[in-house]
């Protein structure tokens, strides 16, 4: 695992165990995942935020202000204010990524891609869906492509 990786791993587990001490680790880990695809979508943002020579309490306030937009929850505001200071932000979308496996793995779902030329029928996603569910034994939730 490379350093980057260990650092996301660590956090994300902080973080799922967070969520799942509080009850909130859907909501949570939905969140993280928001901010962190904002983060990794807005050059301006992590220009701003990764900034050393941007006042640390005008960085907060606009972490504040984005969280907000977004309606981050307070534990989600923490741990992005949490990774902010200690200058973790980088690695949020790897966290993220993470967050989401382990939240997939308690709740015993499984993700599968399906990709196709054009758009299928509801019907025959729903019956993959079944049937894939029934081989593995787990709930399986479909991305489609």
């Amino acid at each position: 695992m490379s350093g980057q990786a260990t650092v996301a791993e660590r956090y994300a587990r902080a973080i799922f165990a967070l969520g799942v001490e509080t009850g909130t680790l859907a909501a949570l880990a939905n969140q993280v995942r928001e901010f962190a695809g904002a983060y990794q979508s807005s050059l301006d943002l992590r220009s701003v935020l990764e900034n050393p020579l941007i006042p640390q309490e005008q960085r907060q306030k606009i972490l504040a202000d984005v969280a907000q937009r977004l309606g981050l929850g307070p534990s989600a505001l923490n741990t992005v204010r949490y990774l902010a200071q200690r200058r973790r932000l980088g690695v949020l979308p790897d966290i993220a990524k993470r967050l989401d496996s382990l939240s997939d793995e308690q709740q015993g779902v499984v993700r599968a891609t399906v990709t196709s030329a054009q758009p299928l029928a509801e019907s025959f996603y729903q019956r993959l869906s079944d049937q894939l569910a029934t081989l593995v034994g787990r709930k399986v939730v479909l991305d489609r492509r």
